[in-house]
């Protein structure tokens, strides 16, 4: 199954001071900001991306990690196939994502998706 992207997920209390923080301090720009979470990307690298969070929407955790992936079914199959704590389940989210949060062994929670 292909990976098309990894991002990693920040968990913030501040969403000012930690977006201050990478663009002054790294380069980063703001390439989505929903209010809860704001994507940052490297100006002249766009697939470079850290996602600063202060909370998850629709699931009960932040996650570690976001990888989207071609086929996010059948990562889900993989993942319940394999006995995978799944910690949010496979949900088609208003902002454009299809979606489900597994834990890996190491206990980080993992953000699987695909763009709909």
């Amino acid at each position: 199954m292909p990976i098309k992207r990894v991002v990693a997920d920040l968990e913030t209390k501040s969403l000012e001071q930690a977006k201050a923080f990478y663009e002054r301090v790294l380069g980063f720009e703001v390439v989505m900001d929903h209010g809860w979470i704001v994507t940052l990307a490297d100006p002249d690298r766009p697939e470079v991306q850290l996602s600063l969070m202060t909370h998850d929407e629709t699931a009960p955790v932040v996650p570690a990690v976001s990888i989207q992936v071609d086929d996010v079914d059948a990562a889900y199959e993989e993942a319940k196939a394999s006995g995978a704590e799944i910690v949010h389940e496979l949900t088609d989210e208003p902002w454009g994502v299809r979606r489900f949060f597994v834990r890996d062994p190491g206990g980080h929670v993992v953000n699987v998706l695909s763009h709909r």
